[in-house]
Formats: C-alpha cells, structure tokens, sequence
C-alpha cells in the first residue's frame, strides 16, 4: 500500500486483467424486476438509515458494481473521489453498462439500470457469475436518493453521457459523445440534503471499507482520494517547509488474504507463533463455489476469524465458518494424538482453545449465495459447509505433515490455552457461587435499583467513590442502579481471561450484569438492558471507558451487538449567566460559540467565576449529575456499535495493544473532534 496525494484525478486506466468469466453483459443480460417509486419515501428499507451509515451505503452500492466487474475478470482499477463540493465519483476500467436499447422496456439499458429498482446484471445469471450485491438495487437507489446523478459510459468504441436530477429524472436520453477506445463507467452523484441527516463523507470510514475490499480481491486496485478543501492537511516537506496535502490512498494486495493477515498481526504487534501464514485456496467449477483462506497463529489470546462470502462481510458466521471450525478442530486434535503431543488420558481440545490467538480471514465466492436475515450477515448454504470442510481438513492436514515444528507450536499454544481455560472455568465457578440470598453474592460496591425488569433498569459504572457517591444520590433507585470502580480495570487485550477473571472489578461487573463472560456468556440473563459506561470527559476518564468497552468487546460482546451499551456524555462546562438560565457545554468549540451568542443577546455573565470546568464527575453535586446525565429528558446518551467487527476489532488492538506507532497515527487521524470513542 502506498499513501501520497495525486496532483489529479487519474485518467488513464491500464489494461484489465486476462481472466474473465464468459458471460454476455449486454442489454439482454440485466433483468428488470420493479419500480423505483417507493425509494425516496422509505430510503431505510433499502440503504437501512438516513444517517451516516446510509450515506456511505451509496458510495459501497457504487464500487459494488465496479467490484463485480472485478469478480468476472474485467475490471483491475477503481478510483473514488470525494469532489471539492462534497459529490463522489467512482470509476472503473471494466466494460460499461450496457448501452443498447433494453427490448422490455424501450429505452437505454443505462436509463434502465439507473431509474428502475432491481434492474441489474446480477439476476438470473446472465451478466455475473458471482456478484457482491445480493439485490442489486445499487445504482437506481442512489440515483433516486440522489439531488444529481451524471453518468458516463465508455463502450462501443464512444463515450456515452446521461444526466438526471432530482431523484431519477433523466435530463435527455443518453447521447453518444466522442470515440474512444478506453472501456469503462463512471458515475459522479450528489446526495439529497433533504433526505439524508448529512451529507458530509467520513474519509476514515471510506478508507476502512476500501482497503478491506482490495484485500479481499487479489490484484484489485482501489485508490481513494478526497479534493474538499476542509480536509487538506499541513506536513513537512523535504526541504523542511509546510506543505499543504489532501488525503490519498492506494490500496493493491497482490498476495490478497495472505497481505490482510499479515497486516492485522502487524496491527497487533503480537508474536507469532507459526513463522508462515497458510493460504487456503481452491475451486469447485462444477457447483460454482470457491474459497480463499490465510490464517496465522500469534501468541495473543483472543480469536480473531473474519468470514465474508462474495465480498460480503458475514460477521454473524455461517456455513463456511461452520465447515471451517468443524475442519480446524477435528484435524488439529488427529494430529496432536498422532504424534503424540495428546496423550491417550487427555481430553480433547475444544475449538475456542485452537483458535486462541488464531487471526483468519476466510472469502467463499458462490453463484447463488443465501443470505440468512434482511441484514445479509449470515451465509446459509449448506453446501459452503461441506464444501470448506473438505478442503481446510485436506490442506491442513498436508501444512501440519510438511511443517512438524511449527505445527508442534501450534498445538503447544492450543494445550496452553485448555490450561487456562480450565482454570478459568473455576474462577468463574468460584465467581458465580451463590447462597441462598441472591443479594449476597452482589457486590458489596452496587447500589442496585428495586425494578427486577430488566427491559427498564440502568446501571452506570463510575469510576471512584465521590463520582459513585453523587450518583446514588442523584439517581432515580427504581430504574438506575451504580456500580462504582476503584479505579481501571485490567487491560484484557494482554490478559488471558483466567487473569482477567481474578480481577476484583471485573469480577464486579461480572455479577452485577448476571450475563456471565465468554463461553458462560447469555444476553438473556443480563439484568439490566442500559448499561452506561460514565467516565470524567478527559484522557483519564476516555481510557477508563476504552477498557472497560475493550472488556465487553473480547468477553461480552453480545452485550454490544444487543444494543445495550452506551457512553453517557458529561459536560465540560457550566455557563452561570446572570440573568439568564446555566447552560451544560460539552465541548470547547460549543462553550465558544454560546458564549458569543449569549452576550450578543443581552446575558450577563461574571468575569471570575462565571465559567465552571469540571474537572471531574466528582466534582457535580448530584442535582447537577442527575441533570446533565442521568435525567431521562435532559441527558445525552451514545449507543456503542459494531457495524463492522473486522474494523471494531483493529480499532480495539491499536488502542490497547503494544503497537506505539499505530496508536499515535490513530489518535493524531482521529484527533479533531474526538471526545469519546464512536465504536
């Protein structure tokens, strides 16, 4: 990967590549299935939200298509740009929509594809063998969602250009422009500021989604650059003056899986414990199914397995990860007892002991993928199972014949891990023992709330006995329950869970949510549906956040994924005008700005005392935290996410883990206006 700034958009695209699926993409191969009226008023059942996760779905629904013409060996390089005023523009080198005129529908089979929902070459096998969009309903939904969408098609010998407004409608039908002999599509789009809650990229988010992608497409070229003027940054130049850049990344991974390892271990900086990645490949023609695979052992201690099938992102698993552990367990156990390393009196070693410290990503490419679920994260077919079961046991076994030292560290780590895991086990036994009473085995640190329904009890996690103090005395004692920390809780990135487990907070926060921790862990159990995370808002008060949302990301995740964690956010400041209502600021650039505008407006405010910092929660007396944090109707609470576990789980390891470089690169990229972690 190289990162530099371009002194302009790339217009010559290099050759594609020779492979290529046989298929016929032309007018007759994209299969119209409905309208498109119904997009502009539900956007959310078809991009999901109107937010910012919705607005970046357009960008991926573009590149989507130009990776389809990846997928079928026509396309090598896609470049995306966010325009100086704020449109994107993607283009690729693969072979242009379709331009002839589409028989059913008598017009353009561009016009068709940009203004009709479901109208695409990935129905019915005409235009794809495999694709990465499962209703391929991409371009039209951007179109519709879209103030102005321009497209520009190079086939056939011409350029052919459309544009349309407002939503889908075409401004002139498609013209055929100059001769060329270049091949490809771009399309420049401007979403609708009257749909969309904003319409401001997030170059991070972008750049995230786009390197996964060229990772998982060997040999793929995906550049992504941004031109608007607010994101020019300042660095040395090599004469030593300031020179002014704007973001740039090129993305290309000729080794692909073997590359995206390779880079999330050195993410991690962990030791490894197998010198070389194994890569998995192979390919059924006849039942139209592959599978990339590169895993390498480190000497950490969490799983880190990544599946995806065609380029989606299945972090809810599947059949491939189903066949893919079922072959990891039964193989590595065979081989230990062959040679040895088990004896004929031990147990065998579960799956979580092998694949502890594990980092594995795992592509499947199928013709007729089943996603289970709307939110297309689980990959259903039976035969994925059968199919990388086979084919990881028989490659697998022939790695751990050719490689007998390194596949004895390999088993000496999993045998390593069953130890601990058996001594986790009675740490958790001893943890969980109850008397009669439930209370008795509470922690002596929780004020619990009286409501035994946990659809609406709340508990806060405070750091320190004066914040935990305000807070019970400020709480609502039927819905809010306090679970006051002495202090921060063990890092568990470089922690096995044994250890962590004879940790007196997490012990704590272990009982107190009644959900139990790792293999013991049920989101059914949990005691309480808003667990509120509540820190002082400075670096202190951000890292004790970051490991305690480190524990329930490794241990608890199900708590994350259910929706039930959140941020509370306290302010920084307290405006004490006058003659005029104090005000809770939570920024800098906030207390600013109220400041002008409260003076502009007539408010008084003394010179001396009349901005408060608070330095700490401990410092609010518990009226005040009961309003700026804990009041149902004035308070401010951000719900924790994980959209994408891959991105989450490096995110986590840059922060917590022993990269230095990593860590400071991320903070400085991310440095602007972060106060608490969005995850």
């Amino acid at each position: 990967m190289t990162s530099d700034t371009p002194d302009s958009v790339p217009q010559e695209l290099p050759p594609k590549q020779s492979q290529k699926v046989e298929n016929e993409y032309g007018a007759d191969a994209i299969q119209v299935l409905e309208g498109l009226e119904a997009v502009r008023k539900r956007p959310g059942m078809y991009i999901g939200s109107t937010g910012e996760r919705g607005l970046h779905h357009l960008v991926y629904e573009i590149v989507d298509n130009s990776v389809d013409e990846a997928l079928a060996g026509y396309c090598d390089t896609i470049t995306v740009t966010i325009l100086e005023d704020g449109a994107i523009r993607v283009v690729d080198n693969g072979r242009g929509i379709p331009v002839d005129i589409h028989k059913a529908e008598g017009k353009s089979t561009v016009e068709v594809v940009l203004t009709v929902l479901h109208a695409g070459g990935k129905f019915g096998g005409g235009g794809y063998a495999v694709s990465g969009g499962l209703h391929g309903v991409g371009s039209s939904v951007v179109n519709a969602l879209s103030t102005r969408l321009d497209v520009e098609v190079r086939r056939q010998g011409h350029v052919w250009r459309q544009s349309f407004r407002d939503g889908g409608v075409p401004q002139a039908p498609l013209s055929q422009d100059e001769a060329t002999e270049e091949t490809g599509t771009t399309i420049t789009f401007w979403p609708d500021d009257g749909i969309f809650e904003t319409i401001d990229f997030d170059y991070d988010t972008l750049r995230t989604r786009f390197q996964q992608t060229a990772f998982l497409n060997k040999g793929l070229r995906i550049t992504l650059s941004d031109l608007r003027p607010s994101s020019a940054y300042v660095v040395d130049g090599e004469d030593g003056q300031a020179v002014e850049k704007q973001p740039f990344d090129d993305f290309h991974y000729e080794r692909g899986l073997v590359d995206y390892v390779e880079y999330l271990n050195k993410i991690r900086k962990a030791e490894v414990v197998n010198d070389e990645i194994i890569e998995v490949e192979s390919e059924d023609t006849e039942r139209h199914i592959s599978l990339e695979l590169a895993m390498q052992w480190t000497t950490s201690y969490t799983e880190n397995v990544f599946t995806f099938a065609n380029t989606i992102n299945t972090h809810e698993g599947g059949t491939h990860e189903e066949g893919f552990r079922a072959a990891m367990t039964t193989y590595i156990n065979k081989y230990a007892r062959e040679k040895g390393l088990l004896k004929e009196k031990d147990d065998n070693l579960t799956g979580e002991d092998i694949r502890e410290g594990l980092t594995a990503v795992i592509s499947v490419k199928l013709s007729e993928p089943q996603f289970e679920g709307q939110t297309k994260t689980k990959l259903g077919n039976t035969e994925a199972k059968a199919f990388v079961q086979k084919v990881v046991g028989d490659q697998l076994t022939d790695w751990l014949d050719r490689n007998p030292a390194q596949a004895k560290r390999v088993i000496m780590k999993a045998i390593d891990a069953a130890t601990a895991r058996l001594a986790a086990r009675k740490a958790r036994e001893t943890a969980r023992r109850k008397s009669v009473f439930e209370s008795a085995s509470m922690p002596d640190k929780l004020k619990d709330c009286t409501s035994k329904d946990p659809s609406i009890s709340e508990i806060f996690l405070v750091e320190g006995d004066s914040a935990g103090g305000s807070a019970v005395r400020g709480r609502d004692p039927e819905t809010q329950a306090i679970l006051s920390l002495r202090g921060k809780v063990l890092n568990v990135e470089k922690a096995r869970l044994d250890r962590a487990l004879g940790n007196n907070e997490i012990q704590a926060i272990i009982s107190a949510f009644g959900c139990g921790i790792g293999e013991d862990f049920d989101v059914a159990k949990a005691r309480y549906h808003k667990i509120v995370l509540m820190a002082d808002a400075d670096v202190d008060g951000q890292h004790i956040t970051t490991l305690l949302l480190t524990l329930l990301f490794r241990y608890m995740r199900g708590l994350i994924e259910a929706g039930f964690v959140y941020l509370a956010m306290p302010p920084l400041y307290r405006l004490k005008w006058t003659n005029a209502e104090h005000e809770y600021v939570f920024s800098d650039r906030e207390r600013d700005a109220l400041l002008a505008d409260g003076l502009a407006s007539g408010k008084r405010i003394p010179k001396e005392s009349g901005i408060q910092r608070y330095k700490g929660l401990g410092e609010m007396n518990p009226k005040e935290l009961w309003e700026t944090t804990m009041d149902h109707s004035t308070r401010t609470l951000r719900q924790v996410t994980i959209d994408d576990a891959a991105a989450a789980d490096e995110i986590f390891s840059v922060l917590m883990g022993e990269d230095v470089e990593s860590r400071r690169s991320f903070i400085q990229r991310n440095a602007k206006d972060v106060r608490f972690l969005d995850i």
